[in-house]
């Protein structure tokens, strides 16, 4: 059940009183570290998976750094869903970010297939690699929802500062008094 803030209707990403807890909330700066760390890991292994594929060199390196990013999307995963649960009130699943997380889920599925693959040898390691593929192919389209979500909470909190100016007496920017 998402936290109640009754008195403050959503319009748009955040309520006045989410955007108070997101700021507070220092899960929302190890998000913020994480995010980028994990696509870093993430270019990184497609260079190796890239390098294996291309070569047959490589496999142990590109298999660790698969691994590697696993394990960071798990953590991500983890305190992503603390940060929703202090911001929003539930572990996943709120209402402003309900389709990350479905895609969240699916990103992590690939990428715990991958170890299950590795683990039973059951797809073989270029299978393994192609399946590393899909699953940060499916990581990127979840990257690109956050990276809009958050330009998306930025214009919000940007035309809400400028609505609240006294200059602007309640003007959007570009407005003009009648």
């Amino acid at each position: 059940m998402r936290r109640a803030d009754a008195e403050t209707p959503r319009r748009g990403l955040y309520t006045p009183q989410e955007r108070l807890r997101r700021d507070a909330s220092p899960w929302t700066t190890v998000q913020g570290v994480l995010a980028p760390v994990q696509f870093l890991v993430c270019l990184a292994s497609i260079v190796l998976i890239a390098r294996y594929l291309a070569t047959g060199e490589g496999y142990a390196l590109a298999t660790i750094s698969i691994v590697v990013k696993t394990l960071t999307l798990y953590t991500i995963m983890v305190t992503g869903a603390i940060w929703e649960k202090e911001v929003f009130g539930v572990y996943l699943f709120a209402e402003p970010f309900f389709w990350e997380d479905v895609v969240s889920f699916g990103v992590i599925a690939l990428h715990t297939f991958y170890l299950v693959a590795l683990f039973t040898d059951l797809l073989g390691s270029r299978g393994e690699m192609l399946l590393a593929l899909a699953a940060y192919a499916a990581y990127v389209v979840n990257a690109v929802q956050f990276v809009l979500k958050l330009r998306a909470a930025r214009l919000q909190e940007s035309r809400e500062r400028v609505s609240a100016s006294p200059a602007s007496d309640g003007l959007v920017a570009g407005e003009v008094a009648r």
